[in-house]
């Protein structure tokens, strides 16, 4: 596992703990109802996961990013697919979407190399 993505997930699991670990009914809720959201059901999880990471490109979040990558690369998304994805977000987010989508082919490429 490359640097950038070991150093986010470490960093995503350590500050979920902490926040989680507050007991707050309504964090524990938005926690619950997105992970639902990802959930098998009318569409594949693979599908809402493209979408989520389009999502998250056009609204330049570059956690929800690297977050939806990791997810698209566990579910078989392949590098021909994810450079389409890449055309359609910055289609719909315009070229203010260029700096996020090379930061993300730069963590799509330490995805792919293992």
């Amino acid at each position: 596992m490359g640097q950038l993505v070991q150093e986010f997930n470490d960093y995503r699991e350590k500050m979920n703990e902490v926040i989680l670990s507050k007991d707050n009914l309504v964090m524990k809720r938005l926690w619950n109802l997105d992970t639902n959201t990802y959930e098998e059901g009318a569409l594949d999880k693979k599908t809402k996961e493209l979408l989520g990471l389009v999502a998250s490109m056009v609204l330049r979040c570059d956690d929800c990013i690297k977050y939806h990558l990791g997810k698209c690369h566990e579910l078989g998304v392949n590098t021909k697919e994810m450079y389409e994805l890449f055309a359609v977000a910055n289609i719909v987010g315009g070229t203010i979407v260029i700096p996020h989508t090379r930061r993300a082919a730069e963590y799509w490429e330490e995805l792919i190399a293992g």
